[in-house]
């Protein structure tokens, strides 16, 4: 048996649709309003998780970008020094080899090593580099100056490493081991007459040449190009470093560009198409109005006729 429809069932009909159709407009203005068509989980729980997961892969990718950027500072003020170490090696080289000769007068040794003392300053300083407040030089000890001022040479640092994670488990050592090249210099406990490494060389160079020891001098540019040997595979090994960074920071670009290409397909609304929805839903919308205006007074006509007869 087939119910008579009532007044009261039109008008539940009608605001149940009313009520649907400013739901959707509602949506849709939201998308408008913020660009997405994923405002809230309800709106798309799979494209939701989906979203929250790359937010995470950004998230980390950004992070180990910045890790990248840091240990390209590193190197970079690490090469920057080691290349004004480098010059400074060749430049007493030149000045050794001139000594060694035995056509110097004590005034000329004197002077020559006077300048190697200053280039001995000044390979010190560098090997006091900074980046963003850190010395590059120290190991792990990074707020630590490695090696003094003035004739101590002693290594202040330690042997530690400064990592940086640039990529999922991946790490990788962005300080250099300085010391192992210019060691302690000519006082190191239990190795009479020092080290035999960078700064115990350029000691001896000064020496000989204030003593005129010519031999001692030969002697002194065959350490030297043993220690120019080791400075220059420092170089190299910072270079590697750079290289891989350098190819870090490539694949996380392309990463990021692929992630948030996905991110956007996910969420982003087409702007285009829910501008035409959205003037759909609201002549809809309008017309429900309407239409529901014009039951509502229909009945109450038909109520009207109906009491006053």
């Amino acid at each position: 048996m087939i119910g008579r429809i009532t007044n009261e069932m039109t008008a539940s009909m009608m605001l149940s649709g009313i009520e649907s159709d400013l739901d959707q407009l509602d949506t849709t203005q939201q998308e408008l309003s913020t660009g997405l068509t994923i405002n809230e989980p309800s709106d798309n729980p799979s494209g939701t998780s989906l979203v929250l997961a790359l937010n995470t892969t950004q998230s980390n990718l950004t992070s180990y970008s910045n890790n990248v950027s840091d240990g390209s500072g590193w190197s970079t003020a690490a090469t920057s020094a080691l290349s004004d170490m480098t010059n400074a090696v060749q430049r007493v080289q030149e000045l050794v080899t001139e000594a060694a000769n035995g056509t110097n007068n004590g005034g000329d040794m004197t002077d020559m090593a006077n300048e190697v003392n200053q280039w001995i300053d000044e390979i010190k300083s560098d090997a006091d580099t900074q980046y963003n407040g850190q010395y590059v030089f120290s190991g792990s000890a990074t707020t630590t100056e490695p090696y003094q001022p003035g004739s101590d040479d002693t290594y202040a640092g330690n042997t530690g490493s400064v990592t940086r994670e640039i990529g999922p488990g991946t790490s990788v050592a962005v300080n250099v081991g300085l010391s192992s090249v210019l060691g302690n210099g000519q006082t190191v406990s239990g190795q009479p007459g020092g080290d035999g490494l960078l700064l115990n060389t350029l000691r001896n160079v000064v020496d000989d040449m204030q003593s005129g020891n010519t031999s001692g001098l030969s002697t002194d540019l065959t350490d030297l190009n043993s220690n120019l040997n080791s400075l220059t595979a420092l170089s190299t090994n910072v270079g590697a470093v750079t290289d891989r960074l350098q190819m870090a920071s490539s694949r996380i670009t392309s990463l990021q560009n692929s992630t948030t290409d996905t991110l956007s397909n996910t969420e982003d609304a087409d702007m285009a198409a829910t501008e035409t929805q959205f003037s759909s839903e609201q002549a809809a919308f309008e017309a429900a109005l309407q239409g529901g205006a014009d039951i509502v007074q229909e009945s109450l006509m038909n109520f009207l006729g109906s009491t006053s007869s």
